[in-house]
């Protein structure tokens, strides 16, 4: 049963990440990666109000399966390896320090915030 939780948080994640990057692109243009900072530092804050207030089912649900599928390290490594290749070292910098404090900051506000309820 718990595999079915997990698949069902990810069949949402997943499309959620996809049409927030196709929004973001289209109102911001493709120069920098908006959709995966997006979904990588509000799947970090939701993750920590998932930590702190949800049992073990909603964390399958919400946080590893939500979570996982919405979120992606992969993508964000690709995005900063293809800012840095095309000479936009600068913005490789700021993507990739913007991400590790916004989304350590996001999480850490969803455990705060958790902690409200």
């Amino acid at each position: 049963m718990n595999w079915l939780l997990v698949a069902v948080g990810a069949a949402v994640g997943a499309p959620l990440r996809y049409l927030t990057d196709l929004a973001l692109r289209a109102r911001y243009g493709a120069g920098f990666p908006w959709g995966t900072l997006a979904v990588n530092v509000s799947g970090s804050l939701l993750l920590g109000v998932v930590a702190g207030v949800c049992s073990v089912r909603g964390q399958l649900l919400l946080g590893t399966g939500l979570c996982g599928a919405l979120t992606t390290y992969s993508t964000f490594s690709y995005d900063l390896l293809r800012l840095a290749e095309g000479g936009l070292r600068g913005r490789a910098a700021g993507y990739l320090l913007g991400t590790l404090v916004a989304g350590l900051g996001a999480a850490w506000a969803g455990v705060g915030l958790a902690g409200v309820f």
